[in-house]
This record gives structure tokens, sequence and C-alpha cells, in this order.
């Protein structure tokens, strides 16, 4: 039927692949097609907002740590 519970079950290291390429913009549309056939939205959406919250912990801590060379 095509419905939600018909997908596979993926990897967490391919969500997190998939979510990465989609930061950077890298992704090819044949590589996006095949992810999405597996890929839940429930997934992209976590991964993401993990994706994103240790993008800025790692901003803040690159700038803790320049501005403490600096002081």
């Amino acid at each position: 039927m095509g419905g939600e519970g018909e997908r596979r079950r993926v990897a967490p290291l391919t969500v997190a692949r998939t979510v990465l390429s989609s930061f950077f913009g890298v992704r090819r549309r044949a590589d996006h097609e095949a992810a999405m056939a597996h890929v839940t939205p429930a997934q992209l959406i976590v991964a993401g907002v993990v994706g994103a919250a240790i993008f800025v912990v790692c901003l803040v801590l690159l700038v803790k740590f320049i501005v403490s060379r600096a002081a």
C-alpha cells in the first residue's frame, strides 16, 4: 500500500550521512531519491536537530577557545 509501515529500518549512520550531506548541499539526485525511499521523516527531523545542536555547540566551544587565547 506504500504506507509508512512498509519502510525498512535504516541504520543511524545512513540517516546521519543523509542529513550531513544535506547540510552541505552535496547530494546527487539519485542518492536523495534512494535515501528518501527508506528514511522516515521522523528520523530526518531528529537527526537534523541533533546535527544542528552539535554544530552550535562546536561553534560555541570554538569561540570560547579563541576568546580565551586572545585574553
